[in-house]
């Protein structure tokens, strides 16, 4: 898709007026703490627990569920680390004075959002081995991926592209399960 110079403005405009709206809400909001927590979780420690935990309750069939997340994990990381060198775009708090950066950023970069990314990576992979868990990561990832945009870390088409990424790097992942 090929956008004018101001399609992409309107776009862009749109964008920061989201993480406006969604920052200055919780800048305002009691439950910013929780929503931090949630982000911070994200950085790993829910899926490494994730991780250990189907590992040690279901034996065989959990560790070979665990090491598929992490080689998901590791790919998604690949990829993270490579678009963001590539396309460089400033974040949210870095660009417009009025946004306020509710807890530090891991990196310097905004596209895509790795928490994202990861988290829907993660939990597509864990719901094929586990579609019982999805009363649990869905809700979460979805916490995670709002997250970002609250916490002013990332614009809403970070977090959109980061999860259409992970959807497919995951999706991707599974294939050779159909084989199996």
């Amino acid at each position: 898709m090929n956008l004018t110079i101001l399609q992409r403005a309107h776009w862009m405009r749109r964008d920061m007026a989201w993480v406006l709206r969604a920052n200055g809400w919780a800048r305002q909001s009691s439950l910013t703490p929780g929503i931090v927590v949630v982000s911070r979780l994200g950085d790993g420690p829910l899926w490494y627990a994730l991780m250990v935990a189907v590992a040690l309750v279901d034996g065989l069939h959990g560790l070979i569920a665990s090491v598929h997340m992490a080689l998901t994990g590791l790919l998604a990381l690949g990829l993270y680390m490579q678009l963001k060198r590539h396309t460089q775009r400033p974040r949210p708090y870095a660009t417009e004075p009025r946004v306020t950066a509710l807890t530090p950023a891991l990196d310097e970069f905004s596209f895509p959002s790795g928490h994202t990314l990861h988290a829907v990576s993660f939990t597509i992979v864990a719901l094929a081995w586990y579609p019982q868990l999805a009363w649990l990561l869905v809700p979460f990832t979805l916490a995670i991926a709002a997250s970002r945009v609250v916490l002013g870390l990332h614009y809403p088409s970070d977090v959109l592209a980061a999860a259409v990424i992970g959807s497919a790097l995951s999706t991707l992942s599974l294939l050779p399960l159909l084989w199996w």
